[in-house]
């Protein structure tokens, strides 16, 4: 038994050596062919708003496997960092802690930083005045989607109709930071439009109300919407097709005296007395 168990022993060591040697040789052969599989990015240490510097501060390295390293990322401070006399970097969208900075995010030095950053490519930003009851009461932040509804008319011409669906808001008031997660009541919601859009909504603006409508984060399919007009809400008749047969409710009055009522939406009529 003795024998036995020292000749498992020697074989476990024999078997860890070997694969210690492997690793070696392995690690070896990448430093002599030139390729590192490990690379050190530049990532923020620190949550970044929206427009703010980049400081050094705020930053730290990482070490990221080079094979998946994403295109356009910084591996020293010194291409992130202003030189002495040059204006800083900035954030053209709020950074999150941890995340590795890419030459995307942030803006060349001295570049001005504003919501023109956030727009696609041959899109347009343009504000809508809300209140509380348009503005879905506050609850609009920049990164939402909306639809925009036009109410215009009076009395019984009032009529409602959307007329632009899952459009993007990039502003709300004076802010564009799309980390912002407190409702607020806005006077003004900038929203990112494409110019046929545009002529749309500015053609609104001065026909009737604008009212934002907030999307759900599910995709959903858009359909064109027909018009809602006062009359279609305010139904004169019963819901119920004709024919349909109507619920009847039977009302005992004294003993014997049974009467049946037909009720008709909001009124009855009253059959014949059952006894």
């Amino acid at each position: 038994m003795r024998i036995k168990s020292f000749l498992m022993t020697f074989l476990g060591i024999g078997l860890a050596g070997g694969a210690v040697i492997l690793a070696q040789d392995q690690i070896r052969r990448n430093q002599s062919a030139g390729e590192p599989t490990i690379v050190r990015v530049v990532a923020v240490a620190e949550d970044i708003a929206f427009g703010t510097p980049i400081e050094g501060h705020k930053l730290t390295t990482i070490d990221w496997p080079t094979a998946s390293v994403p295109a356009g990322v910084f591996t020293s401070f010194d291409d992130v960092l202003p030189a002495a006399g040059i204006e800083p970097r900035r954030a053209k969208r709020a950074l999150a802690q941890g995340e590795i900075l890419l030459t995307s995010k942030v803006s060349d030095f001295g570049e001005k930083v504003t919501i023109v950053q956030t727009i696609g490519e041959n899109n347009r930003a343009m504000a809508i005045n809300v209140d509380a009851q348009t503005g879905v009461g506050g609850f609009v932040t920049p990164g939402d989607f909306v639809d925009i509804v036009l109410t215009r008319g009076t009395n019984d011409t009032l009529r409602a109709v959307t007329i632009l669906q899952n459009i993007r808001v990039i502003g709300v008031d004076q802010t564009a930071d799309e980390e912002l997660d407190q409702p607020g009541i806005a006077r003004t919601v900038t929203i990112e439009v494409t110019p046929d859009e545009g002529q749309k909504l500015a053609l609104a603006q001065k026909a009737g109300q604008l009212s934002l409508s907030l999307r759900s984060l599910q995709t959903e399919e858009d359909k064109p919407l027909e018009a809602v007009r006062l009359s279609d809400i305010l139904l004169e008749k019963s819901p119920l097709e004709e024919g349909t047969p109507r619920p009847i409710v039977k009302v005992r009055r004294g003993a014997t005296d049974v009467q049946e009522i037909q009720v008709f939406g909001n009124t009855s009529a009253t059959t014949e007395p059952v006894n």
